[in-house]
C-alpha cells in the first residue's frame, strides 16, 4: 500500500468541476490498487482573493513544497481583471508557484486521438501521424523579467542565462531519446539576442547526444509548419513565451483543449499537473466543462511523481474508452455532464481492474 499525498488546488471557474471529476477517478484507482489518498486541498488564484488572501496563500505554497506533487484546476477570470500586477490571480499565483518550486520544464503533448480526428478543424491529412511533445522553458524569459512603466511607455525585459537554457535543453534531449530521437529548437535568432544565446547553448548540449537529430526553426515559421507538417516533429524545445503560444496552437491538432494534459517539472519527482485550458467562467457551474484533460493530468501525476505507471495507464485506457464510446461532454460530441464523465471513467476503472 502506498499513500498518494498531493496538493490539490482546484482554483477558479471550471477548475473545481473538472477537479472533482479527477478526484473521483483517483479515488477509485487508489481503492482498486490498494493505495490510500491523502489530499491536501487549498485555495489559489481568484478563489483565494475572494477569501481575503493573496493569490498564492502561504499555506498553499507550503503544502505544495511539502508534498512535491500538485494537481491544479485553473486560475483567473474576468472577475479579477481590474487588479494590477501581482494582485492578479495569474501573476500572483502561477508565476511565483512555478518559480518557488523550480518548475522549469513544461511538457505538453500533441497527438490527435483517433476518435477526435474528424472533430478537429483541420483536414484528416494534416492530423494522421502527428505525435509530438512541446518542451517549454517555464521559469525564465519575458514573463519573469523586470517590468514597469515610465514617462515614455512600458517595458518587459526578456533575459536567459546559459544555465537556464542548458537544463531545459537536456530535458528535451533526454525525452527525445525515449521517443523518435529528434529535437526541433524554436527561437527568433534572426532578431533576438536571447535567441542567439539559446541556439548556441542548445547546439552545445547536442554534442553530448550524437544519437539525436537537431534542427532549428524560427518561431514564425513554426506557427505554420506545426499545423501543416505536424508529423515531422518529435520534441519541440522552446522558451517561455513562444512555448505558451505554440502549445495553445497545438491544441487545434488535438480537436479540443479539453483533452490535453500538461506537466510542469523540476528535478526529481517534483511536479505540477494541470489541463492546458483556462477557467472558462462562461460555462462554470453548468456541467459543460470537459474533464478529460484534468483526469489525464492526474494520470501523469501518478506516473511522474509517484512512479505508478500501471495505475496511470489504466486511467488513460479508461479515457480512451470514453472517447471511442462518446461518453463525453458536448464539446466533443457526447451528451454527459462534467460530473457524469468523471463517474463513467471511475466506473470503468473500477470494472476493468482485477
Amino acid at each position: 500500500m502506498t499513500n498518494i499525498n498531493f496538493t490539490y488546488l482546484p482554483g477558479d471557474g471550471i477548475g473545481t468541476e473538472v477537479g472533482e471529476a479527477a478526484i473521483k477517478v483517483l479515488n477509485t484507482t487508489a481503492i482498486k490498487f490498494g493505495h490510500t489518498l491523502d489530499i491536501e486541498e487549498h485555495l489559489i488564484g481568484g478563489a483565494a482573493i475572494d477569501a481575503g488572501l493573496r493569490p498564492l496563500p502561504e499555506e498553499s505554497l507550503a503544502s505544495a513544497k511539502k508534498t512535491g506533487a500538485i494537481l491544479l484546476g485553473a486560475v483567473g477570470g474576468p472577475k479579477w481583471d481590474h487588479l494590477k500586477g501581482s494582485d492578479r490571480p495569474e501573476l500572483g499565483a502561477l508565476l511565483p508557484l512555478r518559480k518557488e518550486l523550480n518548475l522549469y520544464a513544461n511538457i505538453r503533448p500533441a497527438a490527435p486521438h483517433p476518435a477526435l480526428i474528424d472533430k478537429a478543424p483541420l483536414k484528416r491529412e494534416y492530423l494522421e501521424g502527428v505525435d509530438f511533445v512541446v518542451m517549454r522553458e517555464l521559469t525564465g524569459g519575458i514573463y519573469f523579467g523586470k517590468k514597469g512603466r515610465d514617462n515614455l511607455g512600458a517595458y518587459d525585459e526578456c533575459r536567459y542565462s546559459e544555465e537556464e537554457v542548458r537544463r531545459i535543453a537536456i530535458k528535451a534531449f533526454d525525452l527525445a531519446r525515449l521517443r523518435r530521437k529528434k529535437v526541433t529548437s524554436v527561437d527568433k535568432s534572426n532578431v533576438l539576442e536571447t535567441s542567439r544565446l539559446w541556439r548556441a547553448v542548445v547546439e552545445d548540449v547536442a554534442k553530448d547526444y550524437k544519437d539525436i537529430a537537431l534542427d532549428h526553426l524560427l518561431v514564425d515559421a513554426m506557427t505554420m509548419h506545426m499545423l501543416t507538417h505536424g508529423k515531422d516533429f518529435d520534441v519541440i524545445l522552446t522558451e517561455n513565451m513562444f512555448g505558451d503560444i505554440l502549445t495553445d496552437e497545438a491544441s487545434v491538432l488535438c480537436g479540443s483543449m479539453g483533452v490535453i494534459p500538461s506537466a510542469s517539472l523540476s528535478d526529481g519527482t517534483m511536479g505540477m499537473y494541470e489541463p492546458i485550458h483556462g477557467s472558462a467562467p462562461d460555462i462554470a457551474g453548468q456541467g459543460k466543462a470537459n474533464p478529460l484533460a484534468m483526469i489525464l493530468s492526474a494520470a501523469w501525476m501518478l506516473r511522474l511523481s509517484f512512479k505508478m505507471e500501471i495505475e496511470a495507464a489504466v486511467i488513460e485506457s479508461a479515457v480512451d474508452a470514453a472517447l471511442y464510446g462518446e461518453h463525453t461532454t458536448g464539446d466533443i460530441g457526447g451528451s454527459l455532464s462534467t460530473s457524469e464523465v468523471g463517474d463513467w471513467i471511475a466506473a470503468y476503472v473500477g470494472d476493468h481492474v482485477s
